[in-house]
């Protein structure tokens, strides 16, 4: 492996006579690959419910085995394309993809698909960070890197508004194996790519340090936190089946602080980052917004296709309007918090999607698309939009630049931790009314009102959020 930093690799792509716009578009198309999976299953989770016998409690582990995973190993991942070498920590995260979504659209029992998410979600976190280190050592500071750094963000988000949609698709049309199956071919042909047109880099003046332990543990223990929600559904509450995982969650928790605190080499997770109140209150908003944003797509998936009788690619469609909503308010949030500040634009945002919610908690089984999906779900959608660029400029405003790298992951691991371990409390508290209904409700009944109650506790997380901001100091961005 080379010992070269980042000057070096420029340096050598041009030798090599490597056009930037092949390794802009390989990075691009990983990180295209790596954002699609975390919501390209809501649509197809109908299909998976009824082809593996997976039920209706057990089938937030697909989505969630993925983002636990990604979010515990997350900045492990970004320090390890750094240390180890950019180029070989990229391919590396192509191969797990890859190979674990191969392994996923085979898989023959819920168990498989979700230890094959898991694992997608460890190559995702491996990958995702180096897609960005890599055009920083591709492109020169200026214009250019500006260029490609944003390119790199449109593809994305566009990542994310995709998902459904393409998950409808290949659920109706092939099936829903071939949403993971697909990224078999792209990641090989990635690879091959990453071979031939990436120079490899690191930085060579930091020693080879990675908190492996620490990763271990707050994955161990965001993982058992949510195996203890779950179970709380057959089990309730007060049950070993659910105390115990939830105490183990906690211990190991604990035990990641306290390493970070005291024994850890190079932290994972540096606390004295949390001294600024900055970075402290946007991560308690990040993580109540997370919530609620994860939430939205899982239920809205499941109500259209189970109580509707939307199929996938009808689902999927409709959920067209609700990311055009997030691109249209997140564009707008520039102008918005420069003229006002990051802090009224958070609590905006928050109000909106908390009256998105509150009408969405409204549906009835007769609700039709516009009044019971479209018009509530812009609202949610449109105020989430508004948030994304204010709490990333909350978060960074305290701290100094080399440090803004750091808080930004951390702050994303705060809305997949948030996303998972909210899916999961809500899944439990939608499941248990609906069993809780009489035997004589109608099913689409008893399922409408599950999915109503999760909304209208999302509506009252985003109020919590709204009322966190002002834990965050004044400041405009």
């Amino acid at each position: 492996m080379s010992n070269t930093t980042d000057l070096p690799a420029e340096e050598e792509r041009v030798k090599r006579n490597v056009p930037p716009w092949v390794v802009l578009a390989l990075v691009c198309m990983a990180q295209f690959m790596v954002v699609l999976d975390v919501s390209v299953v809501n649509v197809a989770l109908p299909a998976i419910a009824a082809d593996l016998k997976v039920e209706a409690e057990g089938l937030q582990w697909i989505v969630n085995a993925y983002v636990l995973t990604s979010a515990g190993f997350l900045l492990l991942g970004g320090r390890a394309a750094d240390l180890f070498g950019r180029k070989l920590v990229f391919i590396l995260g192509l191969v797990l993809f890859s190979v674990s979504s191969l392994v996923g659209g085979f898989a023959d029992t819920p168990g498989v698909l979700i230890a094959a998410r898991a694992v997608q979600g460890l190559g995702a976190a491996v990958l995702s960070p180096a897609t960005l280190t890599i055009l920083t050592t591709t492109f020169a500071d200026g214009p250019m890197r500006a260029r490609a750094i944003a390119t790199w963000g449109a593809v994305g988000a566009a990542g994310g508004a995709a998902g459904s949609v393409v998950g409808g698709v290949l659920t109706d049309l092939v099936s829903w194996r071939w949403i993971l199956l697909i990224n078999v071919p792209i990641g090989a042909v990635a690879v091959a790519v990453a071979l031939l047109a990436l120079a490899e880099s690191r930085d060579a003046t930091r020693a080879r340090r990675l908190d492996v332990t620490g990763a271990v543990l707050v994955t161990l223990g965001l993982t058992a936190l949510e195996y203890g929600l779950v179970g709380t559904h057959d089990h309730g509450w007060g049950s070993a089946r659910a105390l115990v995982p939830m105490i183990v969650g906690a211990l190991a928790l604990a035990a990641f602080v306290l390493w970070q605190a005291r024994f850890a080499a190079a932290p994972l997770m540096p606390l004295r980052i949390f001294r600024s109140r900055s970075v402290t209150g946007a991560n308690l908003v990040q993580f109540l917004l997370g919530v609620a944003g994860f939430a939205v797509w899982y239920f809205l998936s499941l109500y259209m296709q189970n109580v509707l009788g939307y199929t996938a690619i009808q689902a999927g469609l409709a959920f067209i309007p609700h990311t055009t909503m997030i691109i249209i308010a997140s564009k707008s949030t520039p102008r918005l918090v420069a003229r006002f500040g990051f802090r009224p634009l958070l609590v905006v945002g928050a109000l909106i999607s908390a009256s998105g919610f509150l009408w969405q908690a409204q549906i009835t089984p007769g609700s039709g698309l516009v009044t019971g999906v479209l018009l509530p779900g812009m609202l949610i959608t449109g105020g989430m939009g508004l948030t994304f660029a204010p709490i990333a400029m909350a978060a960074t405003s305290g701290v100094s630049h080399d440090e803004a790298g750091l808080v930004s992951g951390v702050l994303n691991s705060s809305r997949q931790v948030g996303g998972s371990l909210g899916l999961a409390a809500l899944a439990t508290v939608s499941t248990t009314h609906t069993a809780s209904l009489a035997a004589g409700t109608p099913a689409p009944a008893a399922l409408t009102a599950g999915y109503a109650l999760a909304f209208l506790v999302c509506a009252g997380v985003l109020l919590a959020a709204a009322a966190a901001v002002f834990a965050l100091p004044r400041a405009r961005a």
